[in-house]
């Protein structure tokens, strides 16, 4: 099986980094122009530019793909299912004109000129509102075109609006709301591979803003430290082992404790930890977790 990933730019780096931490190794190395193996014998890796990763997947060049949900909608690939968030790479395709110009509403367009990189989504979005304005294709700096009477207004990607302001366009209208998703070619996605992959991603997003702790509690008072520990379903509870004084290598329950382990959301671990103390917690230990599988 071949996945696609980004090639270069902004969402590259995040995607290695996101197939590594779920296992998926590259045996040769991310700087390769076209292929990768991984430590999965099953499993390669297809270097490609980001808007082209829906059409290699719809045309059986790779059979999943990881790429912006932006680039799937502009590539108008019609046998290419969605199959996870990876919920990074978040952004914005936006209507935005000058200003200080008279375009304020998506109607006022009508018989207007829109400059864009993403031609297919900017048709489909004014299709929707019933409002046909001149759509031009351009491949770069779109955010200059109105300033240069090439176009009205623009269909752009923003992330925080920054380079709109410095460009003093203001935002008419969202287009789309996109991020990073794994897509698979819809002949191949009940496979069982496909389905390794999708959970071992999902483990890693799982995981994220997620720690583990660990802590010994006297049994006495295991109800109060279980009403503040606000973790995932209930405590795992266990039995602490002690080496015996009577027999070398025989173990007893120790001391009346018992070992309680949680996973808790990273933004309360400093409160957690405070709360489990008071209600006689000791020996509370906090981990990072790579993956959490549900």
């Amino acid at each position: 099986m071949r996945i696609a990933v980004p090639n270069k730019g902004r969402l590259h780096e995040p995607t290695i980094d996101l197939l590594e931490r779920a296992g998926l190794h590259l045996e040769n190395g991310a700087d390769r122009k076209l292929y990768a193996d991984t430590v999965d014998p099953d499993i390669s890796v297809l270097f490609a530019r980001a808007a082209d990763i829906p059409e290699y997947v719809a045309d059986g060049a790779a059979d999943l793909g990881i790429t912006g949900l932006d680039q799937v909608h502009e590539a108008r690939v019609d046998n290419v299912s969605e199959l996870l968030d990876l919920e990074f790479g978040r952004c914005r395709l936006v209507l935005a004109a000058p200003e200080d110009g008279d375009l304020e509403t998506v109607e006022d367009m009508a018989g207007k000129t829109v400059a864009t990189e993403f031609p297919n989504i900017t048709a489909d979005f004014f299709a929707d509102t019933g409002v046909e304005p001149d759509i031009v294709e351009v491949t770069g700096a779109t955010e200059l075109t109105p300033h240069v009477e090439m176009a009205d207004a623009i269909v752009d990607i923003t992330s925080t609006g920054t380079t709109l302001k410095m460009n003093r366009l203001a935002v008419i209208d969202d287009v789309l709301s996109s991020s990073v998703r794994l897509f698979g070619r819809e002949d191949v996605v009940d496979e069982p591979k496909v389905e390794e992959v999708r959970t071992a991603l999902t483990s890693v997003k799982q995981a994220e803003g997620k720690r583990y702790l660990m802590m010994n509690v006297p049994k006495a008072k295991l109800d109060d430290v279980r009403d503040v520990i606000p973790g995932l379903g209930g405590p795992t509870v266990m039995d602490i082992a002690e080496k015996s004084d009577e027999a070398p290598g025989a173990s007893r329950s120790g001391d009346g404790k018992v070992a309680v382990h949680v996973v808790v959301d990273e933004s309360d671990v400093f409160e957690t930890i405070t709360e489990v103390k008071k209600a006689g917690a000791s020996d509370i230990l906090v981990t990072e977790i790579e993956r959490l599988v549900e």
